[in-house]
């Protein structure tokens, strides 16, 4: 009696495929992976993940935290990694928290970076590396906080359904 065939699947130690953003999408919201992700739209919000790769038409508002971080677009938010590349296309304008940055001859970085033995076990880096000046007339009713506005149920392309986050594109033209 012959083995049985083994089953195809994941293997131990392999990298899976990347989940794509692809340049025609929109998100409002913050995105969490143990995997890979690769982002060539937009993202308004926070990205956690093992590596990230952000495309040249990319645009990401947020903070940043990935063991592996390669930018080619543009970021506006802290960034947490261990390995940082910022590529000649890219433009950032954030705090950097790295084990190990490179930054490629026409890359644009504004902002402050700073290395770190464990960039990504640190709490938020954005208020370590820069403090906003206080306003002079602070502790007002004026100056509390105030909700983001919710968009209306059709305006949004992501769906927050009981904790997980469903994507709608939008329809084809």
């Amino acid at each position: 009696m012959a083995a049985p065939a083994p089953i195809p699947g994941k293997r131990p130690g392999t990298r899976s495929v990347p989940s794509i953003i692809s340049g025609d999408l929109v998100v409002h919201g913050n995105l969490t992976a143990t995997g890979d992700i690769q982002v060539d739209g937009t993202v308004e919000g926070d990205i956690r993940s093992q590596s990230l790769t952000i495309g040249e038409k990319a645009s990401i508002t947020g903070e940043i935290v990935a063991e592996d971080i390669v930018i080619r677009g543009r970021v506006m938010g802290t960034i947490r990694g261990r390995r940082v590349q910022l590529s000649s296309t890219c433009h950032v304008e954030g705090d950097i928290l790295h084990e190990a940055l490179a930054v490629e001859t026409g890359a644009f970085f504004e902002g402050n970076c700073r290395h770190s033995d464990d960039p990504i076990g640190q709490a938020s880096s954005g208020a370590s590396l820069r403090q906003p000046p206080k306003p002079a007339n602070s502790g007002g009713p004026a100056d509390a906080p105030r909700p983001a506005p919710r968009a209306a149920p059709g305006d949004s392309p992501v769906v927050v359904n009981d904790g997980g986050v469903v994507v709608k594109r939008p329809a084809a033209q």
